[in-house]
């Protein structure tokens, strides 16, 4: 029987059993109880661009949740919560949508820049059946004191439920138990966490794992020397259950006797990632790896996804080598079911064209050890010089440098152009510890830009880098970090290209932004010292490509603008490119553009310069 659903659906969620679900139309939530009933309205009060029940607005999807959906059912499906997001005083970015008419249209969208009016987020939990049953679950007051963010949900059975709540400066976490008290949710237990040299988490805080109890959880949190570790937190309390110079990533899956996730090496190598398992309540508490052992060659990067019991698990294998995917037996010996997928087609393509070979080592910079990895072209000789293109992020928490398989642009320069493409994660790149990670806190623009010039510098002294010839791009935060290093005054770089970069951090969104600077109002000096804007009489000595999209709504086309007007302000001679009604990812008929005229770029400033 075909489902009446609306002509536009924003969201769509089956309950966990039965076949009731519940959709998001015109920024209401609605319920059917199975597929033949009536609808049911939830909410009344949506309205674009000012109140969204059931879907997030920009900031929330891009920075909190990572999804499109603002709905939780519980465990059967007898409760359903929603977050409703009030943007009615955030501040609205409008661009030109220009498209084929004759006058362009104004696109205008909530979006809170740094230092200015959060998005106001409830939680309600209803009985679909009953919507006037609606329940606000109540923040703790330690958080509704000021501003703050909803992390997660969290349903532990269909009376019991777990938020993670956190403060606007996202130092200061509550992980809220609450239970269902008759028509009311009432606080049945917290744990705090508070951070004293940076942020929460890798970026928002990670999921919650509940024990078979039903009230102690399992959580990724820093341990006392500062690095990511699973903890087991029981009456407030939280005990590290793995620790070591080594991160857990995430938690993939919990069972009854066994905790699963994924480390960058329970040796401590960030540049390695695999599958380990962990016995609940064995006296050895020492983890075994899953994927360690499994192709070791050609598998070093490596992750798995588990069926319901964990009975079987899908081997994700990323590289170094290329990637494989096979159907593993968890019971016993973990014997190997099938091959999913061995790439062996894309090997035969690939063995008609001369690749590129990669390098990886570390480099001893501001005393620590950090990781770069060079992709070096076919029949590379030391005793030849060769061209050097940075291909940086540098972000916080990003990690440029790992056993991924490569095959990107980077490989058709590498490999027909004869470049060499490298990386470094400096300091503020993720899973080496707090003490990396948070060294950039409130001060972005400084160490991970002055950490990629040193690196450049301790390139050139391995002997085959030409000098005269070096290159650096980025796409984003890569784009940023590019312009500053050009913006530098190092003298290291001949050009660069900077993609979607941003300008300056009051331009940017809040949640990200003030995560790692706090507001502009208390850390005013990073602000000026961090935009690109005020480096552009630096710019004089090199070559620069400035691309973006007209219609970016991530890094707003407002960022490159301002560069652009910078530089001419100062009379500096560039090169750049907009892309009309494009947004962050110039995706479509800009893609291949873009590369192209990226690679002409760099054909005039590495391969053939005057």
């Amino acid at each position: 029987m075909p489902v009446s659903l609306p002509s536009v659906v924003q969201y769509f969620a089956w309950a966990p059993t039965g076949n009731r679900y519940a959709y998001v139309s015109d920024f209401n939530v609605f319920f059917k109880s199975n597929v033949t009933s009536e609808v049911v309205q939830v909410t009344h009060n949506g309205k674009e661009n000012e109140i969204l029940n059931g879907i997030p607005d920009w900031v929330y999807e891009e920075e909190v949740f990572a999804s499109n959906g603002a709905i939780w059912w519980s465990s059967t499906g007898r409760f359903l919560a929603y977050a409703e997001f009030n943007d009615t005083d955030v501040h609205k970015v409008e661009f030109s949508w220009y498209g084929n008419e004759q006058y362009p249209q104004t696109v205008k969208f909530p979006y809170p820049k740094a230092g200015s009016t959060l998005t106001k987020v409830k939680l309600f939990v209803v009985d679909p059946t009953d919507p006037l049953s609606r329940t606000q679950v109540v923040p703790p007051a330690s958080v509704t004191s000021g501003d703050h963010i909803l992390c997660s949900v969290t349903w532990v059975t269909d009376e019991r439920v777990a938020v993670q709540w956190i403060t606007r400066k996202q130092n200061y976490l509550v992980v809220q138990i609450y239970d269902l008290d008759g028509t009311n949710w009432k606080e049945k237990q917290k744990f705090e966490q508070i951070s004293k040299t940076g942020w929460i988490g890798h970026y928002m805080p990670l999921p919650l794992f509940f024990a078979e109890d039903k009230l102690n959880f399992y959580k990724v949190m820093s341990d006392t020397l500062g690095y990511k570790h699973i903890h087991y937190v029981k009456d407030g309390k939280a005990t590290p259950v793995t620790s070591g110079k080594w991160e857990v990533i995430y938690i993939s899956k919990l069972t009854k006797d066994a905790i699963y996730f994924v480390s960058n090496e329970y040796q401590g190598v960030p540049i390695k990632r695999n599958m380990y398992k962990l016995m609940i309540g064995s006296v050895s508490s020492t983890p075994q790896c899953l994927t360690c052992n499994l192709n070791e060659d050609r598998c070093q990067y490596s992750s798995a996804y588990f069926s319901f019991d964990a009975s079987y698990y899908r081997m994700d294998c990323y590289g170094p080598g290329l990637p494989l995917y096979t159907l593993m037996d968890n019971r016993g010996a973990g014997a190997e079911l099938a091959v999913l997928q061995d790439n062996s087609d894309l090997e035969n393509v690939l063995s008609e064209f001369q690749m590129p070979s990669m390098q990886y080592g570390t480099l001893k910079v501001a005393g620590f050890d950090l990781w770069y990895q060079m992709m070096l072209p076919p029949n590379f000789k030391k005793s030849k010089t060769y061209p050097l293109l940075i291909d940086v992020y540098g972000g916080p928490c990003s990690q440029r440098v790992s056993y991924r398989y490569k095959l990107n642009w980077g490989t058709y320069l590498s490999s027909s152009h004869g470049i060499i493409i490298a990386s470094f994660d400096g300091r503020g790149s993720g899973y080496q510890g707090d003490e990396i990670l948070h060294s950039i806190y409130k001060r972005l623009g400084t160490f991970e830009v002055e950490d990629q010039i040193t690196a450049v510098r301790k390139f050139i002294d391995m002997g085959f880098i030409d000098k005269d010839r070096i290159a650096i791009w980025g796409w984003s935060y890569g784009g940023y970090v590019t312009s500053m290093a050009l913006g530098s005054g190092s003298g290291l770089f001949k050009c660069g290209i900077a993609v979607a970069p941003v300008a300056k951090w009051e331009y940017y969104d809040a949640v990200y932004t003030e995560r790692y600077m706090g507001t502009p109002t208390e850390n005013s000096d990073s602000y000026m010292n961090s935009s690109v804007t005020a480096r552009a009489m630096n710019f004089k000595p090199v070559d620069y490509l400035l691309v973006h999209g007209t219609a970016d709504d991530n890094v707003h086309f407002q960022q490159a603008a301002q560069i652009s007007k910078a530089l001419v302000e100062k009379q500096v001679d560039f090169e750049t490119m907009w892309y009309t009604d494009k947004d962050h990812s110039l995706g479509g008929s800009a893609t291949r553009h873009t590369y192209t005229l990226m690679s002409h770029f760099l054909q005039k400033c590495l391969v053939d310069p005057k």
